[in-house]
Order: C-alpha cells, then sequence, then structure tokens
C-alpha cells in the first residue's frame, strides 16, 4: 500500500501526459482528484500505524544487488507525519491551480512529480533510492520555477537555485559512498544497526562534512541560505509553497533520518558546530528578514529563521554528557514538529502571497495598505498565518518551538537563549508587514478584491491544521516521541 502512496500521483501524471486532448478543466479536477485519493491513502496509513512497532509498511527488494542497494521502503514516526503534511500542502495547492491558465497539463504533471518524489524520499530506507528522489525534485522544481515564475528573472533564478542544489547533492552523494565504502551497503536500516564509522578517524569527520553540507544546502542553513530568496521571489505562489513547505524539509529530515543514527560517535563530537549553524541561521533569518521590503523576499528569510530552530534542536540531541534523554528527545520531537508546523504556516503564507501578487502585480509592501478593508477574508488568514508563524499559543508553531527550546536549554543555555531572540524578531517583522499592506488607507497598485472561493478553500484548511495542531497535539506528539527517542538512544550509543 505505501508504493501505491507513493507512485499514484505519477501515475495519474503520465496518464495526463498519455491524453494530450484533455480539457484543461478535466486536467485541473483530476489532479485534485489524484491528490485526495493520495492524502486519503495517507490517512489509512497513519490509523493502520503503530507507533511503537518502530517501522510499518514496508518493502524491501533487491534493486542494484551489486552494490547492495534494493528498493526498501517504510513509515515510522520521523516519517509518517511529513507524509501527511505533504499530502495536505500538495492538494492544497492543487485546489489553489484551479485558477492556473498558462499550460496546465504541463504544470499539472510536474506538480505530480513533485508529489510523487516527496513522499518517495520521506519513506526511504536506502540511499541511492533517497538520492534518487532528492535529486529527481530538484529537476521537477527547476522547471516549475523557469516555465511559471514571474518576468525573465525567473529562468535566472531557477538556474541558479539548479546549479546550487545540484553541487548540494553531489557533496551529499559522496557523504553516502563513503558510508557504503564503510560499512558494504546503501541500507539506511543495516548501516543504522552497523554504524561503521563509529570509530571516528579523518574519513568521518569528511563523511559527515559532505553529508551535512549537501543537506544544509537544501535546507537551506547560513551560509547556503542564497539560492533561496531569488528562487522564491520569483517562483509561482504554488511553487513556492512546495519548495518551502516540502523540499527544504528534505535537508532537515536527512539529519534524523541519516546522519544522527548512523553516524552517532561523529555527531556527538560536532554537536557544538551544529549548534552554532543552527543560532546562527535563527538570528540571521530573522533580522535579514526585518529587514526586507519585498513581502516575499521576507517571507523565504524566515524559512532560514525556522530551520534555524530544527539545526539548533538536533544539535542539541548530540550533547549526551551534558543534558538527559527526556530534554534530548523533546528536542527531537520538537525539530520534526516544526518540519511539519513549517510546511503548513509556510505554505499558507506563500498561498497568500500569491493571491496578493495576483491583484496588484508586485511584492513590494509599499505598493498596498490598508486591504483589510476591502478583503477583509484575506486579511483574517493572512493574520492568522503571521501569528502562527511567530509562535503565538493556540498554532503549532508554539507547540514545535516550545519543545525545542525546553530540550535545548538544558544542554545548551546559552545558544537556546541568543535564538529565543528570533522570536521577537520574527512577531517585529509580520507585524510591520501586517501594518504596511492590510493597515492605514486604502491603496493598491491593481484589484483589492477579497479571497475568492477557490482561494480560501486552498489555504483556509491550512490554517486549520495549524490550529488543530496547536490546540489538540497529541495525536501528533505520540507518533513523533517514539521514533524520536529511538534517534536518541542510537546517538548515546
Amino acid at each position: 500500500m505505501l508504493s501505491i502512496v507513493v507512485f499514484l500521483p505519477l501515475a495519474v501524471g503520465l496518464v495526463l501526459l498519455a491524453l494530450p486532448r484533455l480539457p484543461d478543466r478535466t486536467v485541473r479536477w483530476t489532479w485534485v482528484a489524484a491528490s485526495v485519493l493520495d492524502l486519503a491513502l495517507v490517512v489509512a496509513l497513519w490509523i493502520g500505524y503503530d507507533p511503537a512497532g518502530g517501522i510499518g509498511y514496508e518493502t524491501d527488494i533487491a534493486w542494484i544487488p551489486t552494490v547492495s542497494a534494493g528498493y526498501h521502503v517504510g513509515v515510522d514516526g520521523l516519517s509518517l507525519p511529513l507524509l501527511a503534511m505533504t499530502g495536505v500542502l500538495f492538494l492544497a495547492c492543487a485546489v489553489y491551480s484551479l485558477r492556473e491558465q498558462r499550460r496546465v497539463r504541463a504544470y499539472a504533471v510536474l506538480f505530480l512529480l513533485l508529489h510523487t518524489v516527496s513522499l518517495g524520499l520521506f519513506v526511504a530506507l536506502d540511499l541511492i533510492l533517497f538520492f534518487v528522489f532528492f535529486d529527481v525534485s530538484i529537476v521537477a522544481m527547476y522547471f516549475v520555477i523557469a516555465g511559471w515564475g514571474h518576468g525573465e528573472r525567473a529562468r535566472r533564478s531557477a538556474l541558479m537555485f539548479f546549479l546550487y542544489t545540484f553541487l548540494g547533492s553531489l557533496v551529499l552523494l559522496l557523504g553516502f559512498i563513503g558510508l557504503y565504502l564503510a560499512g558494504g551497503t546503501f541500507d539506511i536500516v543495516e548501516l543504522t544497526a552497523s554504524a561503521p564509522l563509529d570509530g571516528g578517524g579523518p574519513l568521518a569527520g569528511l563523511v559527515l562534512a559532505a553529508l551535512v553540507i549537501g543537506l544544509a544546502i537544501k535546507t537551506p542553513t547560513v551560509p547556503f541560505h542564497t539560492w533561496l530568496p531569488p528562487a522564491h521571489s520569483d517562483a509561482p505562489a504554488a511553487g513556492s509553497a512546495i519548495l518551502a513547505g516540502v523540499l527544504l524539509k528534505m535537508g532537515t529530515f536527512g539529519f534524523v533520518r541519516i546522519v544522527m543514527p548512523i553516524m552517532p560517535e561523529t555527531w556527538r563530537q560536532y554537536a557544538w558546530v551544529i549548534i552554532a549553524v543552527g543560532v546562527v541561521s535563527v538570528v540571521y533569518g530573522a533580522l535579514v528578514a526585518l529587514a526586507q521590503t519585498d513581502l516575499k523576499r521576507m517571507i523565504a528569510y524566515t524559512s532560514v529563521n525556522h530551520m534555524g530552530y530544527v539545526i539548533l534542536a538536533v544539535g542539541a540531541a548530540g550533547l549526551v554528557a551534558g543534558s538527559s534523554e527526556q530534554a534530548r528527545t523533546l528536542a527531537v520531537t520538537g525539530a520534526v514538529t516544526q518540519m511539519v508546523s513549517h510546511g503548513l504556516i509556510t505554505g499558507a503564507l506563500f498561498l497568500l502571497t500569491g493571491v496578493l501578487y495576483a491583484r496588484g502585480g508586485t511584492y513590494e509592501m509599499a505598493a498596498y495598505g490598508g486591504l483589510a478593508r476591502p478583503a477583509p477574508r484575506f486579511a483574517l488568514l493572512f493574520a492568522a498565518a503571521a501569528f502562527a508563524s511567530l509562535g503565538l499559543p493556540g498554532f503549532s508553531g508554539f507547540i514545535a518551538e516550545f519543545q525545542i527550546f525546553t530540550g535545548s536549554l538544558p544542554g545548551a543555555p546559552v545558544p537556546t537563549a541568543i535564538a529565543v531572540l528570533g522570536i521577537v524578531v520574527t512577531a517585529a517583522l509580520f507585524l510591520l508587514a501586517y501594518q504596511r499592506v492590510f493597515l492605514g488607507e486604502t491603496r493598491a497598485p491593481g484589484s483589492t478584491g477579497d479571497l475568492t472561493a477557490v482561494e480560501a478553500w486552498a489555504i483556509a484548511p491550512l490554517m486549520v491544521a495549524t490550529v488543530v495542531i496547536g490546540v489538540f497535539p497529541r495525536f501528533l506528539l505520540d507518533v513523533i516521541e517514539p521514533a524520536a527517542r529511538t534517534v536518541v538512544e542510537l546517538v548515546a550509543r
């Protein structure tokens, strides 16, 4: 069943390619129907999954036996929440794109391909399989940005995105090859059990550096973040939502799925370096976002800030000597919760900026003002997304950040205290942005119309999901926590 979940979107995309005469309306609704069905299957997986049972729905088939690489997939408490978040966000983008008019069939097929590779990466239990999905996501997003982005700059931004992240994938591949040379297999489960580089040495340090750099570029963290703002600024709204909401999580997920369990001793050795990178990303991302006049670039930089919290948490989980197992488990649980929360909230924010661009043709905040009066539903949803992003209680961001700070504080009190300043700056930047765009005298370079039914149905469910997690988090945390505890135990061995 898991393979059906992964490849259903791709299968529907191939059908759409094979039927070129289908009307655009049919293509759009077929895309929506496929996303609904796939999300329903993910919900069925969730209902049938036992968090105490470890990896579930496992399939292991020989693929390239000469190098011990196989089609090995399965889900646990780390991946299942990300599968659900991916399904929700792709459905939201499918609904939002019901208004898309340009080359609709190609657009839908690319998103269905991205849907499959995103799900495939989160369930991959083989390094080569992980790498294939990782790389295909780069190619598909390149075409989305270049083909449906804003103006001529989109092609340049798409090329920058591709070259930068493809270079990161090559560095990541070198790290995977290093793990294979040490362990004799690409299977993640086998490598986790054997931890072949646990003895340390120069090779372990080089492999860790390759893995961390490759994943940090995708995340992205400072100083590997420079591809992110132009890619977001020039991408279509749905492309930005998937890029920030799903594709960035491929980097952070790689830390908890691959690096920490397979290289525990080396991870512990360099934990303070990881923490430092996380804190710098938190503070730098927030301060640079505060300086932006372009709303979409501002939200892009907040992704650097929010992913910095995840890096801080996974780094703190490596401080075995200075922290309790309970605190480190809480930090990892918070990191995974933050991945889910950020995907939902930032996905909503980027779709909302798409609404703004559709009305006024620009993201410059100075061009707008007082939109709360003619567009109250738009103003309400943007306010909810902004408050959720700054970690207000009642939203999923608060649950995630509270766990990250509580889990990181015992082992790294000073870095965690510095990182808390990021929340203050994030609050300031969102309140200033809201004041500029929605309060004061009404002005806009184009239409000031409120959300359409399609836009509301695409965005509002994302905010409902963040409130449900913020108020009733137990259904999510009960799935994540056992897997997080397993990761912490592996790091401490």
